[in-house]
């Protein structure tokens, strides 16, 4: 009963003080009561459903491309070399790079919603109370700690892949090229590695919108289950 109760408890945190006074009443009066089998269930499905529609949005054509918040833009250490070929009349080519870079982090997008999955399905209780009880960022920060190891292992070799086959690779050397040879101090990034770690930020990004939505707006809440556990059939 203590673990039933502490789970209640971590779980209000969530749902409000009009929805803490409803649900306790319920648990009082033996109907309606949310289990913390359900409560633990109800968490893992909001963080699948979160991360499944990140990851599909990204995913899609344009994901990164059009959404402002994620798009990928040359490095900082190649702002120089960007600034320069636009002055020459080259713009036209850094926007190709530019568009090859995100066409590649859309592509890798579509492997993370099996290692998000996995993540949970590994999710202990001590886990799940942790976010429960933890701030509004607590379900993102614990999926960049199970995940940035396996995403980025799974990322950089579609991601170079998808480079290649959109010829990122080839504009990123026409790019730099083109700039050294107007430069005295010649530029080399790393593509693959710049992409990869743009395109986990703007993942866990995604992720962090969604797990506000979960925890603030009832009608995110799109099963019976997410609805019993977090209060939406309440307000």
């Amino acid at each position: 009963m203590r673990i039933f109760l502490l789970s209640v408890v971590f779980f209000l945190s969530l749902t409000g003080c009009e929805t803490a006074r409803q649900v306790l009443s319920s648990v009082n009066d033996g109907s309606g009561g949310v289990s913390p089998a359900e409560i633990a269930s109800g968490l893992k499905e909001a963080l699948r459903i979160g991360t499944q529609n990140g990851t599909d949005r990204l995913s899609a054509a344009d994901g990164f491309f059009a959404d402002a918040a994620v798009k990928i833009l040359m490095p900082e250490e190649a702002k120089k070399v960007e600034n320069t070929l636009r002055g020459i009349g080259l713009g036209s080519l850094v926007d190709k790079a530019v568009l090859s870079m995100n066409r590649a982090a859309e592509n890798a997008a579509k492997s993370a919603t099996p290692i998000f999955v996995n993540a949970i399905k590994e999710m202990t209780i001590s886990d799940a109370i942790g976010i429960l009880k933890g701030g509004d960022n607590a379900a993102t920060n614990y999926f960049k700690d199970k995940t940035t190891v396996p995403l980025t292992k799974a990322f950089q070799p579609v991601i170079e892949q998808s480079l290649s086959k959109v010829n990122a690779t080839k504009y990123w050397n026409d790019v730099f090229s083109a700039y050294n040879k107007f430069a005295a101090s010649p530029v080399n990034t790393d593509l693959t590695a710049y992409v990869t770690e743009r395109a986990l930020t703007g993942i866990f990004y995604e992720v962090g919108l969604e797990e506000q939505k979960i925890r603030k707006d009832p009608a995110a809440r799109v099963t019976d289950l997410l609805k019993k556990v977090f209060g939406n059939n309440q307000h």
